[in-house]
């Protein structure tokens, strides 16, 4: 047995950074509301779905960043 730390280990103080409350919270905006997918599914698939890659990247990109903005205030 070793004394090696995860490579997931959590900062020093026990609390997760606020870049990683953005992420945890991007991930589910994303996923409930299906930013980032490709092909519409059933159901509700709203009207404005990017359509290249590029533009799925740029609206996952500006979530991040407004859940940042949420998580700093």
């Amino acid at each position: 047995m070793s004394d090696e730390k995860e490579p997931t280990a959590k900062p020093a103080g026990g609390g997760s950074s606020k870049e990683e409350v953005a992420l945890e919270l991007m991930r589910f905006i994303a996923t409930t509301a299906g930013v980032g997918r490709s092909a519409g599914g059933a159901g509700f698939t709203g009207g404005k779905t990017p359509k290249s890659p590029e533009e799925q990247v740029d609206a996952l990109l500006a979530l991040y960043e407004r859940c940042k903005g949420a998580v700093s205030k």
